[in-house]
Order: structure tokens, then C-alpha cells, then sequence
């Protein structure tokens, strides 16, 4: 069993920044309470705009150390430098964690994971700030390649321009599903303070990582959140931590009731079929595409059609609600398909220009 798998879930909680001593000492008290696994704090704070509150440095890595030994907790901070790194071994920090903003750059990556040979120490990795599947996994492997023997990502959503659904930062659950797929043995930590942005969401968006097998939760949790000194509208106090773990529901990957699993392999071979038919079907429809590409190429026309695009949408958008599938699923589907089709139209139409030059 992996340290980040030896509770389920893994519970990763504390103030976003280290404020004070008296704040710090007071959440690890209340904290050490609930039977958390990892106590955390923010000691250098990367802020988007110069000026705001940046974290105490050394002087709150003392605090860290202080509430370790005072309450028997284990202490987390970020490190986006080695010069961080050494100090925060040096004040016996237990895990260490790579930002968003450092995990988007894999030259610093590289940086901290040189700093860390031969260190052994847990690290958790949070996703790139853009949503890319491959930095995420790549940052990873930097830190394994150095030698670390426990890495954990962490899932705290994907910047955008603006705060859409109600998200600080999107979640764009396919990211870390893929993540998961490739590295199934990799335990998986969701921040839902950072995707939700709002102390109000946060219950929720935790339910939803454990109903799909996260192995653990990173929350900020702060005495008095309204008075944080950053992030204040996504940190909780430790009573509501306390109720928002009493009432989630963690499930389990598989079964023991062997009816149920036969249920399940039933209607798995069903979904097995019905997905070979839709393969099946979708390569005709290639197979048209490629058709109207040579019809459009002898007419000299565009691939792209606006006028019929927008039929498409409009009409298959009409049937999918019909069969209470929404505009949204359909449309994104539609998208990729129509992609595929002017793709392989193009390249009918490029062949004809490429033999032209010639």
C-alpha cells in the first residue's frame, strides 16, 4: 500500500496560506481532531499580481515544523524552487507538492527534480494550469525518473479566461480519467477548493471524485475562512470539513454480491456490441465523407460548408434531446466527427493541388 492509499479517502487539509503562527497551530489542533492524513500549508504563495500577500517564507516553515511535532501530524507545503527544497527539508516537512503554475514549465520541473535526487520524500503533483494530459504526466515522471518512490497528482482544474459553469477553474473531468487510464496505479487527489472557488460547491464536487474513484482530497480549511488572507471564499472551517467527510459516500471499484456482477457483465457485453455497431457505423460515414470530397474537388468547392455545419447541429441537436441526450454531449460528439470528415476531405482536395503544382 502506497502512503497516498493508506486511508480512503486520503484527506490533505489547511490553510491556503500560513498566516500566523497562532492561525497555524490553531487549524493543526482542530485538524489533528478529524484523523487527517497530511496537514498543509502555503509558505510561498506564486501570486498572479505583485502585491498581494506572497507567504512567510521561513518563518512559517517553522510554524509547519512546530505543528508536526505538537499535534503528531504530518505537514505538506509547495516548493517551486530548490532553494525551497532544502529548506523545507531542513525543517523536516514530510511531503512536498509542485504547484499548477511550476508543473505547466517543465525546465523548473526538471530543476526540482534534479534538486531531489536521491531524496526520498512523498511528492504530489497538481495539474498544469492549461489542460494537457501529457505535461501533467510528464512532470510526473520527472520526479519518478529522480528517484521519487511515492508520487501522487493532484487534480485542482484548468484556468480559462473566464469562470464558466461556476468554476474557478474547470475541472474537465477527461483529463485526469486519461491520466488514471495510463497510470492506473497512480493515486489521484482532488482539490475541490481550487476547481470550485466557492466553500459552497466544495461538499459536492468532493462526492463526485469519490463516485469516480479518486483515491484522495485536498480542501483548505481555515478557523475563520471570511478573514483568510488569500483564496478566502473557497476555505472551509474545520466543523464543515468534519461534516463533509462524514457524509461522503466512498464506493468501491468492484463488487462481492455476484449477482450484481452478473448484471454488470451483461450489460457490459450489450455496450460492447452497441459500440462495435457505432465503429461500424461511423467508418461508413467516413467512407461518404471521403465521396463528397471528390464530388466537391471535380465542383471546385470548400470542404468547410458553414451553412451545412450549422444544419447538422441543429437537427441532430433536436434528436439527441428527443432521446433526452443534451445539446452539449451532442454538439462536442458532432464536433470531432465533422473534424474527421473535413480532415479527410481536405486531403482529397490538397492531393488535387499538390498533382496541379507538380
Amino acid at each position: 500500500m502506497s502512503f497516498f492509499t493508506s486511508a480512503k479517502p486520503f484527506v490533505v487539509a489547511g490553510p491556503c496560506s500560513a498566516e500566523t503562527r497562532e492561525q497555524v497551530l490553531e487549524t493543526a489542533e482542530q485538524l489533528s481532531q478529524l484523523n487527517i492524513q497530511l496537514f498543509r500549508a502555503g509558505v510561498w504563495k506564486p501570486r498572479t499580481r505583485p502585491g498581494s500577500f506572497e507567504g512567510n517564507g521561513i518563518e512559517a516553515l517553522e510554524w509547519m515544523q512546530e505543528a508536526k511535532h505538537k499535534y503528531k501530524i504530518p505537514v505538506t507545503v509547495e516548493v517551486a524552487e530548490p532553494a525551497h527544497i532544502e529548506l523545507a527539508l531542513k525543517h523536516e516537512i514530510d511531503v512536498l507538492w509542485i504547484g499548477a503554475r511550476t508543473t505547466v514549465n517543465p525546465f523548473q520541473v526538471q530543476h526540482l527534480a534534479d534538486a531531489l535526487q536521491g531524496v526520498n520524500i512523498p511528492i504530489m503533483v497538481k495539474n498544469p494550469v492549461n489542460a494537457d494530459v501529457d505535461l501533467w504526466q510528464g512532470a510526473i515522471e520527472r520526479f519518478e525518473q529522480a528517484g521519487a518512490k511515492e508520487v501522487a497528482a493532484i487534480h485542482r482544474g484548468f484556468s480559462g479566461y473566464s469562470a464558466a459553469a461556476g468554476y474557478r477553474n474547470q475541472p474537465n473531468w477527461p483529463i485526469p480519467i486519461e491520466l488514471k487510464r495510463r497510470r492506473p496505479e497512480l493515486p489521484i487527489i482532488c482539490d475541490p477548493s481550487h476547481i470550485t472557488g466557492s466553500r459552497s460547491r466544495i461538499a459536492e464536487v468532493a462526492q463526485k471524485a469519490m463516485d469516480m474513484h479518486f483515491d484522495g482530497l485536498m480542501i483548505e480549511t481555515h478557523p475563520r475562512p471570511d478573514e483568510a488572507w488569500s483564496d478566502a471564499a473557497q476555505q472551509i472551517t474545520p466543523a464543515k470539513l468534519k461534516e463533509i467527510l462524514a457524509n461522503l459516500i466512498v464506493r468501491e471499484e468492484f463488487t462481492q454480491d455476484m449477482s450484481s456482477q452478473i448484471q454488470l457483465e451483461y450489460l457490459r457485453q450489450l455496450m460492447d456490441t452497441l459500440d462495435a455497431e457505432i465503429i461500424d457505423l461511423l467508418a461508413k460515414r467516413m467512407e461518404l465523407s471521403e465521396q463528397m470530397g471528390e464530388v466537391k474537388k471535380l465542383c471546385n468547392m470548400t470542404a468547410y460548408q458553414p451553412v451545412r455545419w450549422r444544419e447538422i447541429v441543429e437537427t441532430r441537436s433536436e434528436r439527441a434531446q428527443s432521446h433526452l441526450l443534451t445539446k452539449e454531449f451532442i454538439v462536442e460528439l458532432y464536433e470531432k466527427i465533422h473534424h474527421e470528415s473535413i480532415r479527410r476531405q481536405l486531403t482529397i482536395l490538397e492531393g488535387i493541388d499538390k498533382k496541379i503544382n507538380k
